[in-house]
């Protein structure tokens, strides 16, 4: 038996479910398991990549020399660039930093006749097979990159200070203590604010929908379009969410477990 004739048997046995068609859902159930393919896709690079760039400019909004020649220019050009990143992406709406990537960013960058990152042919081919993709990794990656480097300073400086200038008397530069000494111990501290800022991305994925990209949104609304139906459709995304987001959250609770467990990294 198909799932069509078993969801009319299950219709019929309870007469509330009548109205309630899953028959589309089935029919379009590719287009959901690939949406939800692109869905933790995005997200997983947006959160990778987010956090690299968390982690430098945490450090960079971090950087100070309180006397000597590196003073001014770490404000000029480490401190204070780092902080308008931050500004920018955490005081404008995700949804409008799509749309200026997408229609402004992108088209500057990636163009085949002037693009000051790549033109040419591939330019044209990227535009056309991966514009959507690319403009919704940059924009996730971005966000995320803004909200991880709040994550990474806060953690960073709830650190007891002797331990930077512990390491420091040992001989080691900045970079050094940083890497080995302060962020492995702020890294306990930052594993539920990072865990819930995947969580978030994988939420706001459903944002990149709007400029063309075939995730679980678009999906949900390719469907409802060709039937002139919501419920069903918005209803099956947001369970595959909900179970995405609960999944995801027991792996970060695993993961706080263990690291208590052995004391830190």
């Amino acid at each position: 038996m198909d799932f069509i004739h078993f969801w009319e048997g299950v219709q019929h046995a309870v007469p509330p479910l009548a109205h309630f068609q899953l028959q589309m859902i089935w029919e379009y159930r590719e287009l959901f398991v690939d949406g939800i393919k692109m869905t933790l896709m995005i997200t997983l690079i947006s959160v990778v990549l987010g956090t690299l760039i968390g982690l430098l400019m945490g450090m960079a909004r971090l950087a100070d020399v309180p006397h000597g020649p590196w003073k001014y220019p770490l404000r000029f050009f480490v401190r204070w660039p780092s902080g308008a990143y931050v500004t920018f992406f955490r005081g404008t709406p995700l949804f409008v930093q799509i749309l200026l990537i997408h229609f402004a960013l992108m088209p500057m960058l990636v163009h085949p006749d002037d693009g000051l990152l790549i033109s040419g042919e591939l330019a044209g081919t990227l535009r056309q097979d991966y514009g959507a993709f690319m403009s919704g990794l940059v924009a996730l990656t971005l966000n995320a990159g803004a909200y991880i480097t709040e994550i990474f300073r806060a953690g960073i400086q709830s650190i007891a200070r002797g331990q930077f200038e512990a390491s420091r008397s040992l001989g080691m530069n900045y970079w050094q203590t940083m890497r080995c000494v302060i962020i492995p111990q702020a890294f306990r501290r930052m594993l539920p604010p990072l865990g819930n800022e995947a969580i978030m991305l994988l939420k706001d994925s459903s944002l990149v929908s709007a400029i063309g990209l075939a995730e679980l949104a678009y999906a949900a609304r390719t469907v409802a379009g060709a039937y002139s139906r919501y419920w069903e459709p918005y209803l099956t995304i947001s369970l595959i969410y909900l179970v995405l987001t609960l999944l995801m959250a027991s792996g970060v609770h695993a993961l706080e477990r263990k690291f208590k467990a052995s004391g830190g990294v």
